[in-house]
């Protein structure tokens, strides 16, 4: 007959202690050699909500791997492009190495998400830091504004010569429409309070997607590399 939890009901194995979906202890039956009978043994463990987090070694954990992760991921590594996956690699370690020194029998996805969500902000206010303040220094400390804004204003003017092309294609009366907004945005764009919205803007959305895939790789890390304990 097939063993399922009594709090989810799903499938158990019958030599878990613990639920592999919620978490919930389980019966152990163990053979009696004298009566033949099957007698339930409870887990003498301290029972523990896998879906619980305690946060102060989860913390240590995640500052462990968020620190290498927020460096990989700011404007000044060369590797920067591949930052969520360095992000997300470092949730799921910060998850296995919690799981490794609380050893809990089993941690939820949800669980996993949480400390990989706290890796996520940790690294990303990191990273967005560092960013910035190497921005800052580039163009206050080192005087290279002009070079900057050298730079920046032929990114723009690159991106509006396609937007040009575009509207090129467009009728009479939009096309002038098209091209007064065109003119309009590139100014913005030019101004020093649109180039540093620009360049916020940026950092926050970074900073977002950082977030995101570390809350999918503590999530991943919980489900793939925490093993339930099985034996008593």
């Amino acid at each position: 007959m097939e063993v399922t939890c009594q709090r989810c009901h799903q499938p158990v194995l019958s030599e878990n202690c613990f639920c592999p979906s919620c978490g919930l202890p389980q019966l152990v039956y163990a053979a009696d050699d004298d009566s033949g009978q099957h007698q339930p043994e409870h887990w003498a463990d301290a029972v523990r909500d896998a879906s619980s987090v305690e946060w102060k070694p989860a913390i240590r954990a995640a500052i462990v791997f968020a620190v290498p992760a927020g460096l990989l991921c700011s404007g000044i590594s060369p590797v920067s492009i591949l930052g969520i996956f360095w992000m997300a690699a470092a949730a799921a370690w910060a998850v296995t190495l919690y799981a490794r020194r609380q050893k809990p029998a089993w941690i939820t996805m949800g669980a996993g998400a949480r400390i990989g969500l706290v890796t996520g902000i940790l690294g990303g206010w990191l990273a967005c830091s560092i960013s910035g303040g190497a921005l800052f220094v580039q163009r206050y400390a080192l005087h290279q504004s002009a070079q900057m804004d050298s730079a920046w204003a032929s990114q723009v003017i690159a991106s509006q010569e396609m937007a040009h092309q575009w509207t090129a294609e467009m009728g009479q009366a939009d096309a002038k429409e098209a091209e007064l907004l065109r003119t309009q945005v590139q100014a913005w764009m030019m101004s020093p309070w649109g180039h540093a919205g620009i360049i916020a803007f940026s950092l926050a959305g970074n900073a977002i997607f950082l977030l995101l895939f570390a809350a999918g790789g503590g999530a991943i890390g919980a489900r793939l590399l925490v093993r339930p304990r099985t034996e008593i």
